[in-house]
């Protein structure tokens, strides 16, 4: 796997510049215009970020990660890294004297998603410049912005996690491949891939890969010893930084299936472990190192697995399991591809066939190209892991375009070179192909157009999705703001703006952490009435705040005949519910009275 690829120089910064200022532009005119009736923090995690920061700047303790008016009268530990609290806290900070103190935030959602993007894009640019050459970066700073995944995480509002682990990710692979030719690039590497892993665990496809293709540069190449050994210390080194950050020190030793604890600094010790050793064991054969590196890892990850075997089970392995089947697997980000191409197909082959015919295209590569084979070995390793993990849910798919992007500015360059010369139609029409197939914006548009055709679930689930989007503006919640603070009872999806807009304090919100709050918001939605009292009854609930379109009003299937759902849809609630909310409120809001 070792590269023999001449060093090129850097991509054009203007050009990237260029890309990344036009996307910025659009995006934000979108949200102003096109976008102007639809919340701003359309997603609850955007909100829920939005809450931790404005707790963190009113000086809730690093080491403190409960959101207190969460799962009210408890609070609730989420999960979340303080490394993304941290520069919005600075944002919202540095606007507040220019602006007021809602604007600041609204003006941090606009300003750290987009200076994300010009990141995105630069490590995309290097990335192409690396494998394809300077031809390269114009698809691979151009085709991003017209993927519905990327556009959808890096657009004004959008400012949970997730698309700070898209960069470090497409960074982690990046410095895997220049490792194979600058190996101080492997300490790099590691770190980052460290630090991916501190922000969330959903990062661990690409660690994988990363861990894979130092470790089999070494099985190919024993000079590259070294390299090896120097990632599996450099990720140690950053996970257990990253704990120390994370945990104060009388919970270091505190075991999580779903966030950097223990366990995932074990896995990095192990790893760090096998490669030093394997870098010091003289072994002559390729085969001897492949086994040496397997009989070391396997046991390395055999000693995690039995300190803490209730993580084989994956990140919701503690959550209940009438969670699980009532609650996860109706997620539709948490689902398999194929069944997220029928719920949503406009997304799904949109995100879906870039980074699988990416894939397709690197493998052809590799197997047909002898130059530089070795990066685009590594970078098949990466596609493969990211891929396999979006086609068992497809919320990887954010994950897996940006690699697939050298493989889309390679194809595009190939069939450029045949248009060129040999102007035919057959040239013409594989060079604006080779663009279409890796546009997800056009594919889905087409894809939107046929599904109009056939209504079917795709129909439903849209509908869905936007019959609860006026719930979520600012707007709806005027009235619930101006109330004295309150315990409040409300549907699942609520519970984050309910925090960010008003002072109140909530019972559920969408997050696995508080599954003692969301398995009591289904048990007041769906259980006899009387047992939905003693839940409120239990809290202490001054109001149950509800939007009607959201899924809790319609109850799971197994409802009680006198549950609060179908008491609702035959407008029979009981006295002790009195309707509160103004006339034109777009949220109802019931008091509940005492017994």
């Amino acid at each position: 796997m070792t590269s023999s690829a001449p060093h090129r120089r850097s991509p054009d910064w203007r050009l990237v510049l260029l890309a990344g200022a036009g996307a910025a532009v659009i995006l934000v005119l979108r949200t102003l215009f096109a976008r102007a009736e639809l919340p701003f923090f359309a997603d609850t995690d955007d909100a829920m970020r939005m809450v931790r920061v404005v707790d963190f700047i009113q000086g809730q303790p690093w080491y403190d990660l409960t959101t207190y008016r969460l799962n009210t009268p408890f609070g609730a530990e989420l999960h979340w890294s303080r490394l993304v609290d941290l520069p919005l806290a600075g944002l919202v900070m540095a606007f507040t004297p220019l602006l007021e103190a809602d604007l600041a935030i609204i003006a941090t959602g606009y300003v750290w998603p987009m200076a994300l993007l010009g990141v995105l894009l630069w490590i995309s640019a290097l990335l192409a410049n690396r494998l394809v050459g300077p031809e390269g970066v114009l698809p691979a700073v151009v085709l991003p912005v017209l993927n519905p995944a990327i556009t959808a995480e890096f657009t004004p509002g959008r400012v949970d996690h997730h698309n700070l682990v898209i960069i470090l990710t497409l960074a982690t692979a990046w410095a895997s491949i220049e490792a194979l030719r600058r190996p101080r690039f492997a300490v790099l590497s590691g770190l980052l891939a460290a630090t991916a892993l501190a922000i969330a665990t959903e990062a661990l496809p690409t660690i994988a890969a990363a861990i894979l293709v130092l470790g089999l540069l070494y099985v190919f190449d024993a000079g590259k010893a070294a390299t090896m050994r120097s990632f599996g210390l450099a990720f140690a080194a950053g996970a257990v930084g990253h704990l120390a950050l994370f945990r104060p020190p009388g919970r270091w030793l505190e075991p999580a299936c779903d966030v950097l604890s223990p366990v995932y600094v074990g896995v990095a010790l192990a790893v760090a472990a096998a490669f030093t050793l394997a870098s010091l064991i003289p072994a002559r054969a390729a085969w001897q190192r492949f086994a040496l590196l397997a009989l070391l890892g396997g046991l390395g990850m055999g000693l995690v697995a039995l300190a803490w075997p209730q993580c084989l089970q994956g990140p919701y392995g503690a959550l209940d399991p009438w969670l699980q089947d009532n609650w996860i697997a109706n997620i539709v980000e948490a689902k398999p591809w194929l069944v997220s191409v029928f719920e949503l197909p406009a997304y799904g082959f949109a995100v879906g066939l870039p980074a699988l015919l990416g894939t397709l295209v690197v493998l052809y590569r590799v197997l047909r190209v002898r130059e530089d084979r070795g990066a685009w070995a590594a970078l098949l390793m990466f596609l493969l892991c990211v891929a396999l993990t979006m086609l068992a849910q497809v919320r990887g798919a954010r994950l897996s375009v940006m690699p697939a992007m050298p493989a889309a500015a390679w194809l595009i360059v190939v069939a450029r070179q045949r248009y060129l010369a040999s102007p035919r139609l057959a040239n013409i029409a594989g060079l604006m192909g080779s663009w279409l197939a890796f546009s997800g914006v056009i594919l889905a548009l087409v894809v939107s157009q046929l599904t109009t055709l056939t209504p079917g679930r795709a129909q439903e689930v849209t509908a869905a999705r936007a019959s609860k989007e006026p719930c979520l503006l600012p707007a709806a919640f005027v009235a619930l703001a101006a109330m004295p603070p309150a315990r409040i009872m409300s549907p699942i999806d609520l519970g984050a703006h309910i925090q960010l807009y008003t002072g109140h304090a909530v019972v559920a919100a969408p997050y696995h952490r508080n599954q003692q709050g969301v398995r009591d918001a289904f048990r007041f939605f769906n259980d006899p009435i009387a047992d939905a009292r003693a839940v409120l009854a239990a809290r202490d609930i001054g109001l149950v705040v509800l939007c009607p379109g959201m899924a809790e009003l319609q109850g799971l299937p197994s409802r009680a005949e006198d549950s609060f759902a179908a008491l609702y849809a035959q407008d029979r609630l009981p006295a002790w519910l009195v309707a509160v909310s103004p006339p034109d409120s777009v949220l109802t809001i019931y008091a509940v009275q005492p017994q």
